[in-house]
């Protein structure tokens, strides 16, 4: 009987947060050991703290997805001011608020020798996905690395794409 209880009371605590929101509670029980748990904790514990978590949401508005696939792929964005391909290249990035390093060629020597090593000449836009490289913007196979690398196909909701760095300008 009490089993039956609890489970309605838990299903009407479910039905009543809203879809992709969840509690978490942390209090410390009549021992002194530290609880979780995502039922309100008792009258008697002490230091209850009550967190909500929304969707797979990391600090900074990024999303696990990407998180995820930032420390196990970063993106190395190899661009200048080339014109429509390079401005294609960042456009991309940003729309689908991939986080990326951007190295300039023409305004740094760094750059220019890694480019060099990496794929024998300077031409641009080369991006690096983790290991792989795609030398010339061409939408398609940038997409299908960064999908295939784990990056989410769009900004998150409500979130501005992030800013595609800008070269910076040759001295």
């Amino acid at each position: 009987m009490k089993a039956g209880i609890l489970v309605v009371a838990a299903g009407l605590v479910a039905a009543s947060t809203p879809l992709g929101a969840a509690s978490l509670y942390e209090w410390k029980d009549a021992q002194g050991r530290k609880v979780y748990s995502d039922l309100a904790p008792p009258i008697d514990a002490r230091d209850a703290q009550q967190k909500r978590f929304t969707g797979n949401v990391i600090e900074g508005g990024e999303s696990y997805a990407a998180k995820t696939a930032r420390e196990k792929h970063p993106i190395t964005l190899y661009a200048n001011a080339c014109g429509a391909p390079c401005d294609q290249a960042r456009q991309l990035l940003a729309e689908r608020g991939v986080p990326f390093s951007n190295k300039d060629p023409q305004a740094s020597p760094e750059a220019q020798a890694e480019l060099q090593k990496l794929t024998g000449r300077l031409s641009v836009p080369v991006l690096v996905v983790g290991t792989e490289r795609i030398d010339g913007f061409e939408s398609g196979r940038w997409h299908a690395a960064l999908d295939q690398a784990g990056y989410p196909s769009s900004a998150l909701p409500g979130r501005k794409p992030a800013p595609a760095a800008a070269p910076a300008p040759a001295e």
